[in-house]
């Protein structure tokens, strides 16, 4: 399979900007978080799983940075694109594209909720699932995020942003400076340089019709996001990863990991939401031994 950089053009006639780096017959199709994110924690995947021989898959997905950003004010358009129906079917129409089958499908955040649910759609064409830091629903995240930011901040500060978030203030600079403290607490425990930027390359059109303003408050499409019902019907083999000090709450994966008949959970010391980062030995440690289990047909929960 061709190495590098490859522009897909999908049936819609939009592009996606797509990576393929490693050699070896394990494939790995990463998904990344946002929604709106880029593909840039995935950059290092292939040097990490070299030894296992996998080529390791990544892409952004539309309206992300790398790849076409249709005209989200168009109200036809957001319609038609800004669903999860249309990133999930993105991913199967990927899959298509790139030659995949019998593959590892790993999602950060939102790509892994597309994880899950690709997982109940398409699931035979998988190997192996890998959910990144994402629960089942919003409904226990929303607690487990108001919770932390309770415990982080003082009272007076949390009162602050309540207020801001009732009248709508979002770009207030005090209200963004204790954004700024909860990412560094719970998301980007690292803060690593090899990803900053000169300029934002988040897609907030994508970012913000999902997800809100920031990762502590969810207002878009994403509040009604909720598998509980559903989670048990995943039948591939799956392993759930978390970091240590999450937005995402444990509880909830610890639920998951007893509902989903083939998981196994593992978590990340000192690891945040993006632990991939944060704790990279400890992260590609239980990554390997998943793949290595699955291929070696001595896969156990």
């Amino acid at each position: 399979m061709k190495q590098g950089t490859t522009i897909l053009t999908l049936d819609n006639g939009y592009h996606l900007w797509t990576n393929t780096q490693g050699q070896g017959d394990i494939h790995l199709l990463c998904l990344h978080g946002g929604p709106g994110g880029t593909h840039e924690y995935w950059e290092n995947f292939g040097e990490k799983l070299a030894d296992l021989g996998v080529q390791v898959h990544m892409y952004d997905q539309l309206g992300s940075f790398y790849s076409d950003q249709p005209d989200y004010s168009d109200p036809e358009i957001a319609a038609k694109y800004l669903t999860t129906d249309y990133f999930l079917d993105e991913v199967e129409e990927v899959r298509q594209k790139l030659g995949l089958d019998q593959f590892y499908l790993i999602g950060q955040s939102w790509g892994g909720a597309l994880t899950m649910l690709y997982a109940l759609k398409y699931g035979q064409h998988l190997k192996g699932a890998i959910i990144s830091s994402m629960i089942d629903n919003i409904d226990e995240y929303v607690v487990h995020i108001n919770k932390v930011r309770e415990e982080t901040l003082p009272v007076e500060a949390v009162a602050y942003m309540q207020r801001c978030e009732r009248e709508g203030t979002w770009d207030d600079p005090q209200y963004q400076q204790y954004v700024d403290i909860l990412n560094r607490n719970f998301v980007d425990r690292r803060q690593p340089p090899a990803i900053s930027h000169l300029i934002s390359t988040m897609a907030t059109p994508v970012y913000n019709a999902f997800q809100g303003d920031n990762e502590f408050v969810v207002t878009g499409k994403l509040k009604d996001f909720d598998l509980r019902k559903q989670i048990q019907n995943i039948t591939v083999p799956t392993l759930l990863t978390f970091g240590q000090h999450e937005t995402m709450p444990l509880s909830a994966a610890l639920r998951m990991s007893e509902q989903i008949p083939n998981a196994r959970l593992e978590t990340t010391p000192n690891g945040g939401h993006h632990h991939m980062m944060d704790n990279p030995d400890v992260y590609f440690e239980h990554l390997e031994k998943f793949i290595k289990d699955v291929e070696g047909g001595h896969y156990q929960p």
